[in-house]
């Protein structure tokens, strides 16, 4: 998981670690989990749902992460995408 702050907005970027470096795809697009983006901590279920309750944008990519998420009640079902058959969720929150 990665948390950057800028003033008070705060972008969450987590993905199940065994994701980080491939490359997906979603219909003709290349979707890359870059370690820059989704790299940086490794925190457990308590510790990413805490981080994910506080970001202002999120950007979630993975079963377990997701998974975990749905089960807290931060997402809804029907807004999981599917890379390469991999669940994507973003929450935005204004």
């Amino acid at each position: 998981m990665k948390v950057v702050k800028q003033g008070k907005d705060v972008l969450v970027a987590a993905c199940d670690a065994e994701l980080l470096g491939k490359t997906l795809k979603f219909g003709r697009i290349d979707f890359p989990v870059r370690r820059e983006f989704y790299g940086g901590q490794i925190l457990t279920e308590e510790e990413a749902l805490l981080q994910v309750r506080n970001g202002t944008t999120v950007n979630l990519l993975g079963e377990k992460i997701v998974g975990h998420a749905l089960q807290a009640g931060l997402i809804h079902p029907e807004a999981v995408l599917y890379v390469s058959g991999i669940p994507h969720a973003l929450i935005v929150r204004i």
